[in-house]
């Protein structure tokens, strides 16, 4: 009915090869993906300082900038030097809100404490700028 297959398949397994290109440990894959975020968060943090300066988010970022060069094997991260004078706070503030979310989870996922209780941090530090002011009533 049908005919036999009397060539070597194209396709090969990956049983039993090494491979040429080197993997990385999961380890790693959650450090380059956390120094991504906290690296993301940092320009973020510096558009704000352009935009609203405060000693509060000038000790943020160098925080971040810290925690983004120990786990980048001690590379400094990029810098933002100059930001549109015209960016709206409240979305960056949105967007650090989400971006240290997103480190939040990295961090506690590898266990590494110190990056897990900063991106906490800068989450309520946004959620707090994000929250509508009362006006005090006389």
């Amino acid at each position: 009915m049908y005919e036999p297959i009397r060539t070597k398949s194209v396709h090969s397994t990956m049983a039993g090869t090494t491979s040429d290109f080197p993997h990385r440990s999961r380890e790693e894959e959650l450090d380059i993906q956390l120094a991504g975020h906290l690296a993301a968060l940092l320009t973020v943090t510096d558009e704000l300082r352009a935009a609203a300066p405060s000693p509060g988010l000038d000790e943020a970022a160098e925080r971040l900038a810290r925690q983004v060069a120990r786990l980048r094997g001690g590379a400094t991260p990029a810098r933002l030097t100059s930001a549109p004078s015209d960016a709206d706070v409240t979305a960056l503030h949105e967007r650090a809100h989400a971006l240290a979310g997103r480190a939040l989870v990295v961090a506690a996922s590898r266990a590494d404490t110190a990056a897990a209780i900063l991106a906490a941090e800068q989450m309520d530090v946004h959620a707090a700028a994000l929250e509508p002011r009362e006006l005090a009533s006389t």
